[in-house]
């Protein structure tokens, strides 16, 4: 019989736990689901009917079978391809320019509908091979399920496809497998598995059996075996409690597919733009159309006329300039180690107000590190960072002398002659060498540890002092070895040191265990000293305080045995030791990650650190980077807000503690989708970097996904937007310089484009308000619109970034795509415009009596040469061309020349200018041309020197972040 559920902690019971949410259909009665951690092994065989030696019958397991379905993720129903190809064209811009298409083909100009049409569909296709993608991220998890796993059925252990398994089957565990489903582990020995890509935790967690309190987190969960997870260490018996959707895995594979898409700013802002000009645009033709009417012109004459006014108006290049410019953004984010998988992406970068960070490996080097030691008496700071054996030790000063006094004796290297006598340091670093199964390797100039990385601290911190492994373990070579259990917290080795000579044990583990077995010290001469309680009170201080600092803390120690000693035993290493002393070590902060935080902050972007390390380690950290935070009130250092307390911390009241706190330490995958949501919630454009599949759909929620190429998993690249080649955070703050400057030039090229789309709309106008011909023709429209798109505007995308781009705060999440400042400016350089290509017009009509292709060629050479001025106006927006030199993008003066080239063939070359109905121009004319376009420049310079501070301030004037 089932036992009743009350007798169980459940999943829905117990206020604040953090605690798996419901696995429906797995309960055998259907009730609510235990927390598995919670419960004893015994508890859990029971509740599953399953017997730990016999398993499972083959009956039993064809039913639950079919009752609880394969072990795997199941597949969401996505949309087909073909909607999702038509789905592309779902947006206001796109309506605007297949309404220029089909006006262009009523027209008969078939050449001009298909450049137009296909500016669409390359658009089009680039979306769909984008939506494409990013649906690949689920499948990705799928695959990390493992193939073949190793059960005991009817007792036989059998080799079984993970697919078949079903809940209450016994899994075995052994170094090298995948974990095939959430397992309630009920047998380990030295059992580790690596948790990093499901709870963030940077080193393989030490595995038992015993029940936990209900309210534990995930990641301290550590009687249990979580699928996709792999054994690093040492063997284990599990019973399945979770399979396919219901383990912690699969519910993140649910997340994933469930995540909300988030609209970019760049589409938000493009989207909002292109629903603004498509009003305008069939407003003024409306206008039009109305007024040639009532003037008394024909119906359908007025309608021809609108629709050039329609024509003129949309601009055709903006598509392709904006497709251009990020796809330019891009190759310039993969030579900085950025790769951008989505498009928009580049530009949310440059908008970005929080980047929420993982720690190891992306803030720090994900190399343990020694940097104090404790030996005879005395403290040593050791220089030097990761697993290159370079670096120095320092002397600090005796131990329980105060931080402050010993950094004021000048911590310095130690001399030949400062080693000279200190034989308890040498002894500790040879025991923490000798007392280790790990192995420092250089590959390719890159020094990397095989085997546990706290071990690998203490090879590298003996080989700065000198010390040669090989040397080492030659002189005293192993003859037996306790290795490191959980249950002990200690390892040890016995050595032999030469014929008829005592032999040598070595122990190392956590300083409470190994000072407890200890009954004497060395001094700094290898002395032995008395181990009373004022030098244990004084070794236990400066150990809290150096793990207050972040540190991890390792106690080494030593004992001599008889000559005969063959064997070790636990009993060898129960007391009389003596204490040798400390190793504290850390992984720290990348140096470049450290510039690149100061450089972030400066630039107005706040960065949280989010990771499964502990709350002391994750607030040192935070320190050593310098991440701007609420600090704690007594202790003055950075809060580190822990998983348990947002577990209990309510939806209402987390978007404030987000945004307030930038340390979260021991955090669920779930408590990472809150937290970014939670920003959201607050108006923050956010950026999340993760390398898990635990990340997976907080990549996808996010802004801005940043997944990492060297650590992260299939899963989390695909769900993430941009992928970092090298797992640096450094690389994220280039790439926001990168988002930024596009975003700068995009602006550009928009404020530059429309003056000649509104201008040419006021020339139209202003011809049917007075009963004039048309200055312009549509044909010619067109091509003024499309030729200088793509020979002068695209020359903004060359435009290197302006010297202040990091030191302006980030831009409003929804804050338009210009500015006020920036429209006045777009009005009147579209009145001039009007002013003189309408006036040359009619001056040369009127006063020269030129004919109407002379006059028109006139107005549109006049259109296009003070675009060609403005252009250089354009390339900064609040300064003049001096500001960011003359020849900083040559690019705009090869555009310049090519469009110089191409209207003086358009106009004077017959087949062109027959086809355009245009005539040659006197070369006065040209003069006059040229002449307005440098008028026109002079006017914008002037424009932004006196007018444009003097009425708005800067024209760009960057607004704060939301902050409601």
């Amino acid at each position: 019989m089932d036992p009743s559920p009350d007798r169980f902690p459940s999943s829905t019971k117990g206020a604040g736990a953090s605690a798996p949410p419901s696995l429906a259909g797995l309960s055998p009665e259907g009730s609510e689901v235990p927390l598995w951690h919670a419960l004893t092994a015994a508890e859990v065989a029971t509740y599953w009917r399953t017997d730990v030696e016999q398993g499972l019958s083959a009956a039993e397991v064809e039913q639950r079978q079919r009752r609880y379905g394969p072990n795997e993720w199941s597949r969401r129903r996505q949309r087909g391809p073909l909607l999702t190809f038509l789905l592309q064209f779902h947006q206001p811009l796109i309506y605007i320019l297949l309404a220029a298409t089909a006006v262009t083909l009523w027209l008969d100009e078939y050449l001009d509908a298909a450049v137009i049409f296909g500016v669409v569909l390359v658009n089009a296709i680039v979306g769909f091979i984008q939506e494409y993608r990013a649906t690949r991220a689920i499948e990705a998890l799928a695959q990390s399920i493992p193939e073949l796993a190793t059960v005991v059925r009817e007792g036989r252990k059998e080799r079984v496809a993970a697919r078949t398994l079903v809940p209450g089957d016994v899994v075995l565990l052994q170094s090298g497998d995948r974990v095939p489903a959430d397992l309630r582990l009920v047998r380990v020995r030295e059992l580790r598995t690596a948790e990093a890509a499901l709870t963030g935790e940077s080193t393989p967690v030490e595995k038992q059996t015993e029940p936990l309190p209900p309210e534990t987190l995930l990641a301290d969960r550590s009687n249990m075996a979580f699928a996709s997870s792999l054994v690093a260490y040492g063997q284990g018996v599990g019973i399945v409690v979770a399979t396919g959707d219901g383990t912690e895995v699969g519910r993140i594979a649910a997340a994933v597919a469930e995540a909300e898409e988030i609209a970019t700013p760049l589409t938000r802002r493009i989207a909002h733009f292109s629903r603004v000009l498509l009003v305008v645009i069939l407003s003024l033709a409306a206008v039009n159309f109305l007024v040639g009417v009532l003037r008394g012109l024909a119906a359908g004459e007025m309608f021809l006329a609108s629709v050039a006014l329609a024509v003129a108006a949309i601009p055709e290049g903006l598509p392709a300039a904006v497709t251009i410019m990020l796809a330019i953004g891009v190759s310039r984010m993969a030579a900085r180690r950025a790769v951008i998988r989505k498009l928009p992406a580049v530009e949310t970068l440059g908008s970005t107000t929080v980047i929420c960070s993982d720690k190891t490996g992306t803030l720090t080097q994900n190399q343990m590190t020694v940097t104090r030691l404790l030996a005879g008496g005395e403290c040593f700071a050791v220089s030097g960072a990761g697993y290159e054996p370079k670096g120095e030790i320092h002397y600090l000063g005796e131990i329980g002398l105060l931080e402050e006094h010993n950094q004021a004796l000048g911590a310095q290297p130690l001399s030949i002659e400062d080693w000279h006598g200190r034989v308890a340091l040498l002894e500790c670093l040879r025991a923490g060498m000798l007392c280790n199964d790990a192995v420092l390797v250089e590959e390719a100039g890159r020094y990397d540890i095989h085997g546990d990385p706290t071990e690998g601290a203490l090879i590298v911190a003996a080989r700065k002092a000198g010390l040669d492994p090989h040397v080492l373990q030659e002189e005293l070579p192993r003859l037996d070895v306790l290795p490191f259990e959980s249950e002990r917290q200690y390892m040890a080795t016995l050595h032999d040191t030469g014929p008829d000579r005592h032999r040598l044990i070595y122990v190392k583990g956590s300083l409470e265990r190994i000072l407890a077995q200890c009954q004497d010290r060395w001094d700094r001469y290898g002395h032995v000293q008395p181990l009373g309680p004022e030098a244990r009170e004084a070794i236990l201080a400066q150990a809290a305080a150096w793990s207050a600092e972040g540190l991890r803390i390792l106690a080494v120690a030593r004992k001599l045995a008889p000559p005969e000693k063959a064997l070790l035993q636990h009993e060898d290493v129960q007391q009389e030791l003596t204490f040798l002393g400390l190793f504290a070590m850390i992984d720290p902060p990348r140096p470049e990650a450290i510039e690149a935080v100061r450089l972030a902050q400066q630039a107005g972007i706040a960065v949280k650190m989010i990771t499964g390390d502990h709350t002391l380690t994750a607030s040192a950290i935070a320190e050593q980077l310098g991440l701007h935070g609420a600090r704690e009130a007594a202790t003055g250092r950075l809060r580190a807000v822990s998983g348990l307390e947002l577990a209990q911390t309510s939806d209402a009241d987390l978007p404030a503690l987000a945004e307030e706190v930038a340390v979260f330490a021991r955090t669920a995958p779930d408590q990472k989708l809150r937290l970014v949501r939670a920003l959201q919630s607050r108006g923050h454009i956010v950026a999340m970097t993760g390398d898990g599949v635990n990340d997976a759909p907080a990549l996808k929620q996010a802004d801005i996904g940043i997944a990492m190429g060297l650590s992260g998993t299939d899963a989390a690249r695909e769900a993430a937007d941009m992928v970092l080649t090298d797992d640096n955070f450094a690389t994220i703050e280039a790439a926001i310089e990168e988002g930024r400057g596009v975003f700068d030039n995009l602006v550009k090229f928009v404020v530059w484009t429309l003056p000649t789309n509104f201008g040419e709309g006021l020339v139209l106008m202003a011809a049917i308000l007075v009963g004039s011909s048309l200055p312009v023709l549509p044909i010619q429209v067109l091509w003024i619109n499309m030729s200088t798109a793509l020979l002068l505007g695209l020359m903004l995308v060359f435009e290197p970034k302006e010297p202040n781009i990091m030191r302006r705060p980030p831009r409003h999440p929804h804050a338009p795509l210009l500015n006020y400042p920036l429209i006045i400016r777009t009005a009147f350089v579209s009145l001039l415009i009007l002013l003189g290509a309408y006036g040359l017009y009619e001056w040369l009509l009127l006063v020269r009596e030129a004919p109407i292709e002379v006059a028109r060629a006139a107005a549109v050479n006049a259109i296009v040469f003070v675009e060609l001025f403005y252009l250089f106006n354009c390339r900064c927006l609040t300064h003049s061309m001096f500001y960011i030199g003359w020849w900083s993008n040559p690019w705009v003066w090869f555009g310049a020349a090519a469009m110089t080239f191409c209207q003086v063939l358009l106009t004077h070359l017959p087949p062109l200018s027959t086809l355009f109905h245009l005539g040659p121009l006197p070369a006065d004319v040209w003069a006059a041309i040229l002449a307005y376009g440098l008028v026109v420049y002079g006017i914008i310079e002037m424009e932004k020197a006196f007018v444009g501070p003097l009425l708005f301030g800067p024209v760009w004037t960057p607004v704060p972040p939301h902050r409601p």
